[in-house]
């Protein structure tokens, strides 16, 4: 079960480092026209467009895009990095950086990584810090539940 998990995790590494994260992408970009743009570097696995729930106001959508080898991904990223790419006509380029772990909703769990969940007591020196944590995850529910509720509302 151990050496799977590892498999699966070393696996998982490897698509990321060929992964790009673009951003500034206009709302009329697609999956196909992101496998057409970026197909000029090599070969496109997949293309994933991540909706902005946050900011609805300019239509900005960010993408995964995983390229067949880790050096293509690197060939996209350095390309807009040095010249401005545009997709879809939109007078806005493109923005390319490597693309991170904690960006894949569908990451496995990392071989070795445990956590420990346990009851403190008030008079516990971490209880201080833990209530800390808890106010605030209450407070950025409320507040995405406002933003989430103000774009339906717009819609």
């Amino acid at each position: 079960m151990g050496m799977a998990l590892n498999k699966e995790y070393t696996e998982f590494e490897e698509k990321v480092r060929r992964t790009v994260y673009l951003d500034n992408l206009g709302p009329q970009v697609t999956n196909s026209v992101l496998k057409t743009a970026l197909g000029q570097f090599g070969n496109v696995i997949s293309a994933q467009l991540i909706p902005n729930y946050m900011d609805s106001m300019d239509g900005q959508q960010f993408a995964l895009v995983e390229m067949e080898t880790q050096k293509q991904a690197r060939a996209v990223i350095a390309e807009m990095a040095a010249f401005p790419f545009m997709m879809s006509g939109m007078p806005r380029p493109v923005r390319a950086r490597p693309a991170e772990t904690e960006m894949f909703c569908d990451r496995p769990v990392k071989p070795g990584r445990k956590i420990h969940c346990r009851w403190l007591e008030p008079t516990d020196p971490d209880f201080e810090v833990a209530q800390k944590l808890k106010d605030l995850t209450k407070q950025h529910a409320a507040e995405a539940s406002v933003l989430l509720k103000e774009i339906s509302e717009q819609k």
